[in-house]
Formats: C-alpha cells, sequence, structure tokens
C-alpha cells in the first residue's frame, strides 16, 4: 500500500510540476488534455495497478524462505515429506516396494496441499492461518 501510495504521489508531482497542468487549465476543465497526457495518466493507472497486484502477502517472505529451503534439501536422501506410521508398521510388517511408493506418494499430497494451503491463506491476507498452514507444512517435511 505505502508503495503505491508513494507511486501516486510522485505521478501528481510530475504531472503538476513538469507537464505544466496548471498552466493549461486542465484541472480547472477549461482547455482539454493533449494526447501526451492522457497516454501518460493511462499508463501510470495501468503500473499503479499493477504494483497493487504484486503486492506480498503478510508471510510471503516465510513461505519463500521455506520452499527455497526445500529446494536446497533436494540432493539430501533423508529430506523429503514424513508422514505418520502406519498400523501394519507398528505390528511389525515389513513394507513392500509398492506401499513405500504409496506412502511416499500420499506424504508428498499431503505436504503440497498443506503448502497450498499456505499460499491461499497468504495471498487472502489472512497473516493467522497462513502461519498455522506453513507450521504444518514445515513439520512435515524433514529438511535434514
Amino acid at each position: 500500500m505505502l508503495i503505491t501510495l508513494t507511486f501516486y504521489i510522485v505521478l501528481v508531482w510530475l504531472l503538476f510540476s513538469n507537464l505544466k497542468l496548471v498552466k493549461w487549465r486542465w484541472v480547472s476543465g477549461t482547455v482539454a488534455a493533449p494526447r501526451q497526457v492522457k497516454a501518460v495518466i493511462s499508463a501510470a493507472a495501468a503500473l499503479g495497478f499493477g504494483i497493487v497486484s504484486a503486492q506480498a502477502g503478510p508471510c510471503s517472505s516465510a513461505i519463500a524462505r521455506f520452499e527455497q529451503a526445500v529446494r536446497q534439501s533436494a540432493n539430501n536422501p533423508n529430506a523429503g515429506p514424513m508422514a505418520p506410521q502406519s498400523v501394519g508398521a507398528q505390528l511389525g510388517y515389513q513394507p513392500t516396494p509398492a506401499s513405500i511408493e504409496q506412502a511416499q506418494q500420499r506424504a508428498w499430497a499431503a505436504f503440497d496441499a498443506a503448502l497450498r494451503r499456505a499460499k491461499r491463506l497468504d495471498a487472502r491476507g489472512d497473516r493467522a492461518g497462513c502461519r498455522r498452514a506453513l507450521a504444518a507444512a514445515k513439520r512435515m517435511y524433514n529438511l535434514q
């Protein structure tokens, strides 16, 4: 919001000082605005709306840091999403390659869902919800 406000203050200053709109009496409505002025105003409005939509959410930087840590841990064989131990494992059953693959896919899906939820809440501006969802994603992922 502060960036957008600063942008518009600078734009108004440029329009009224450098383009001398007051001298043209465009502000009072007596003379039609030149095409260049209309183009500058249109471009400034478009850029201003772009700046507003590009503003970061309340925990975007935390999400970005965590995603960077996940990417950096890609070569670590012990890193990855974790899931609770299955009942079969608690009973002493040996896992099969298919059951291991299925458990890994479920763990990745749960991790991806938690991270997507954090991003969605961040986009909505829900700081508390975003932090909870990001904390859940961090608990699911072993970085070591």
